[in-house]
């Protein structure tokens, strides 16, 4: 009976639509009262965790609890590939659930057959043939959990088919990919069959090979890998926008993904996650940040190009604070999208406007409104109280890095760390990088779970513990009162399934 009572009480939170109160959010309000009644939509996923955690219905609701913020591993007897390590822990009381989400899969990259051209929702057919692909995806959503959860499930398959595209230039990895496909936009067929009369060359067309080499771009198969990879983020985010017509699927989310094909570990971006490899205790930054400080000149940029976007009550330019109406006419400290450094300018009405990016480090917003600058999702995202949509500023295209993991040698303790903010927020990639390693020297070389437990350990430091005054870190400082999302992976990983 109470695992009944717990199943419609978990069914009843689904597609994030719950008070949220996010902290990429904290004035925007519109949906948080959202029911599941029969006029509302459907959720696309129901809201549950990892399916990789095997979780009972007791755990899951058991997991929402914020006052203890139990941590939630991988189990003993539970096999990620590469003998990966993962935890999670839910946030303070900030919104209800964790709107965190995660995957970890192996697929495999075959060319699209007929009858599966267009089935982003087929499950991977584990023949076993195929090229092999290794993917791990944290997804911090905002505003619900509708966008992450779906991006958890589907991001890595629309990296799976579009690869399949390609595949067989994956498969002759020496030879350049060709700059045009065949007329008929099948890749399949080579551009000439040998022997078959050819086309009449064009008159024009310079003869001297030579010199038309000079004027053709060589694109490695590396940078197209890259270039799937963007597009796939793209996808992602137009499937979101279409696929709200028929269901709900509530907030945005940073989306950072780690994909391994062919001896490269390729990591995208999209957010305000991190990931670092950790190398004979050398720290090597996978990523960088998309907030509204980093991304200043391009979304001053696209405001100054478009002003109608900021719908008559923002300024592009910024200022160090806000401007008062006595202060018209008097000389003032600015920057525009131009600029790194800072001048002077004479005030004038328009720049009373609240200005496009306010706030600084943590605090900073994008009108007034969201904390981060790439995500999915979003779509239906407005200025608190107006009809002005944020989404034109917000960029799904990720930053992809890349790392051969075939041209180092990695010991059992060189690993990839991949987090949403909530880890990174009280801790540096140094002092990650020092308790990750200490952690692992001490652990058993042979010991299945030792990434699980330094992924648990990690998670604690930023946590910290319950105090009468909130959660706190040993230093007595504030830990971390995010959702929180680890995957510790071993780069040795690959060598030990092969």
């Amino acid at each position: 009976m109470m695992i009944s009572k717990v199943k419609n009480a978990m069914s009843t939170l689904v597609g994030g639509m719950m008070p949220h109160g996010h902290h990429h959010h904290h004035n925007h309000h519109s949906g948080g009262g959202q029911t599941c009644g029969p006029d509302s939509l459907p959720p696309r996923f129901p809201y549950g965790r990892p399916d990789f955690l095997d979780l009972t219905p007791e755990l899951l609701q058991y997991s929402t609890e914020h006052a203890s913020r139990p941590v939630l591993t991988l189990k003993r007897d539970s096999r990620l590939p590469w003998r990966t390590g993962y935890a999670e822990v839910i946030n303070a009381g900030k919104s209800m659930l964790n709107e965190d989400q995660a995957s970890c899969e192996k697929l495999f990259v075959k060319k699209p057959s007929g009858k599966h051209r267009n089935s982003t929702l087929q499950e991977d057919n584990g023949d076993g043939t195929g090229i092999p692909l290794h993917f791990w995806g944290v997804f911090d959503g905002h505003a619900g959990s509708g966008a992450a959860i779906m991006a958890s499930k589907l991001l890595h398959r629309l990296i799976r088919d579009r690869l399949g595209e390609i595949c067989h230039l994956l498969e002759n990895p020496t030879s350049v990919p060709p700059i045009c496909l065949a007329k008929n936009g099948s890749p399949y067929q080579a551009e000439t069959k040998k022997g078959a009369a050819q086309e009449p060359e064009d008159p024009d067309a310079i003869s001297d090979s030579t010199v038309r080499f000079h004027m053709e771009k060589v694109v490695s198969l590396e940078s197209l890998v890259m270039g799937v990879i963007e597009t796939a983020f793209s996808q992602m985010d137009d499937l979101i926008e279409k696929e709200k017509t028929s269901y709900a699927i509530s907030g945005g989310c940073c989306a950072l993904a780690a994909i391994h094909l062919m001896g490269k570990l390729y990591v995208a971006n999209a957010g305000d996650s991190r990931a670092i490899i950790i190398r004979n205790n050398e720290v090597i930054p996978m990523t960088n940040e998309f907030t509204p400080e980093s991304e200043r000149q391009r979304l001053q940029y696209l405001g100054f190009l478009r002003p109608e976007l900021l719908g008559n009550e923002f300024t592009h330019i910024e200022f160090p604070r806000r401007i008062q109406h006595s202060e018209l006419g008097k000389k003032m400290l600015y920057r525009d999208h131009s600029m790194t450094g800072w001048a002077y300018k004479t005030i004038v009405e328009d720049d009373l406007k609240f200005p496009l990016i306010y706030g600084e480090g943590k605090k900073a917003r994008v009108m007034a409104t969201i904390g981060v600058t790439r995500g999915l999702g979003d779509h239906d995202l407005k200025v608190y109280n107006s009809n002005i949509y944020i989404k034109p500023f917000l960029s799904c295209v990720p930053e992809v890095m890349v790392y051969n993991l075939d041209e180092n040698k990695h010991g059992p303790d060189d690993v990839l760390v991949m987090g949403t903010d909530g880890l990174w927020d009280v801790t540096t990639d140094r002092e990650v990088a020092d308790a990750v390693s200490a952690y692992l020297s001490c652990c058993d070389p042979s010991d299945p779970m030792r990434y699980t437990l330094a992924a648990q350990d990690l998670l604690m430091r930023s946590r910290g513990v319950l105090k009468e005054r909130g959660w706190r870190l040993p230093n007595e400082k504030l830990g971390s009162g995010d959702d929180i999302t680890v995957f510790v992976i071993p780069l040795a990983g690959h060598e030990s399934e092969t």
